[in-house]
């Protein structure tokens, strides 16, 4: 019987090869997914084989990741608790969705990943899996097994399954969208992270331009439509490029750490460490372009439905009927999110100096406190009074409740 498996080529897919083929007998089939991760696919078919899968799949799903799941995430300016541009959890119904499309072409039902049982991966998968082949059956050896990190590199030295020399220090996962670090010295919460955790960052002062720079990038619609020379086709050709530029350009700078506790799905609170430049800097960009175009009343309501957004897709509920209705809100206020943003950047800091739309609700003669101002100032004072009226009162009332008390 064939089981397919959710392949990256780390220790923990490694290991579940093996365990798959060892503890219950299958003919494991392994399905390695493009989302950008820049590893050596070859490399990654060749370790698969090398264990003794009887198959092995290499899905290129860059674009279809970062047009369908990544644009999505820019809309809803996707930041879990705030901070997190949910990279990880945005690849993961994808890379299921694509396991299941092996599997039924492979006719089987048995699926399997290398998920552990104090992530959040296990849901995702376990979900969106279910969700679209509701008679499966799930395995995950690491979780059923309650194997812990060393245990598996035992195991995987006792099976001679080769390791790369990263993977036992830190377990990485990469895609077009963010780099997750985890494990090593970044399990004490307490401790500066390690140089050499960071590969997409320039974490060494020394080398940090002496310069500032400045990324310009456009929208139409709330999408992304070129960052400085680099455009997206109609067909979304070239999205994958310009996301990769966004990547290294800030990375360059020092720009894109996120180093946060984060509340895990399981109930963990987790020491969590991502490098994201092309992210922060475009969801940043973004919501200072909706700052312009959209009313104050937008803003607040589309804050409550991106904190949604955001919690569905990191809890692995991108399938859940309500985020496609929380997508069909976003798109809406997306019509008149047009226009350019500059960011600039500077050893390790960036911020958004300049902004500009077509639909920009800033009018300077409104704003202004120089002469020529249109707006007239004798008309606050009613509108003052009337704002805090009942705050006034309450306060009125509640101090001479006070006063016959004391």
């Amino acid at each position: 019987m064939k089981a397919v498996l959710a392949y990256s080529g780390g220790l923990d897919t490694s290991v579940a090869i093996r365990w798959l083929q060892v503890k219950y007998g299958y003919d494991v089939v392994t399905v390695t997914v493009d989302v950008g991760q820049g590893d050596n696919l070859k490399a990654i078919e060749d370790r698969a084989k090398a264990i003794g899968v009887a198959k092995h799949y290499t899905i290129d799903a860059r674009k279809e990741f970062a047009m369908n799941y990544v644009m999505p995430c820019i809309k809803a300016n996707g930041l879990y608790e705030g901070k997190y541009p949910l990279a990880t959890a945005l690849a993961r119904p994808l890379i299921a969705s694509k396991v299941v499309e092996i599997a039924r072409k492979e006719g089987t039902e048995i699926l399997a990943h290398g998920c552990t049982g104090k992530g959040n991966d296990q849901v995702r998968f376990d979900i969106t899996m279910r969700a679209l082949m509701p008679s499966c059956t799930i395995i995950a050896p690491i979780r059923d097994m309650n194997m812990t990190r060393d245990e598996e590199l035992e195991f995987a030295k006792k099976e001679g399954i080769e390791i790369a020399s990263e993977a036992k220090r830190y377990s990485i996962d990469q895609n077009l969208w963010g780099r997750a670090i985890e494990g090593g010295s970044l399990e004490y919460a307490d401790r500066e992270p390690d140089a050499d955790a960071f590969r997409w960052v320039n974490v060494d002062p020394s080398l940090l331009p002496d310069d500032p720079t400045y990324m310009h990038i456009e929208f139409e619609h709330g999408l992304p439509v070129a960052v400085d020379d680099l455009r997206i086709g109609s067909n979304g050709k070239g999205a994958v490029e310009m996301i990769e530029y966004a990547n290294e350009k800030a990375g360059k700078y020092g720009v894109g750490i996120v180093d946060h506790i984060e509340d895990r799905v399981v109930g963990i609170k987790s020491r969590e460490v991502y490098e994201a430049p092309a992210a922060l800097t475009i969801i940043e960009a973004h919501k200072e372009l909706e700052k312009l175009v959209l009313t104050s009343h937008q803003l607040r309501f589309k804050q409550i439905v991106e904190q949604q957004w955001s919690m569905l897709t990191y809890s692995g509920l991108w399938l859940e009927p309500l985020r496609s209705d929380l997508d069909r809100f976003i798109e809406s206020t997306q019509e008149y999110v047009n226009g350019k943003v500059t960011v600039k950047m500077y050893k390790g800091a960036f911020r958004v100096v300049a902004r500009s739309s077509p639909y920009s609700l800033y009018d300077e003669g409104l704003a202004t406190y120089s002469k020529g101002s249109t707006f007239d100032q004798s008309l606050a004072r009613g509108f003052v009074e009337l704002w805090g009226l009942q705050s006034i009162v309450a306060n009125r009332v509640r101090s001479t409740i006070m006063r016959m008390e004391g």
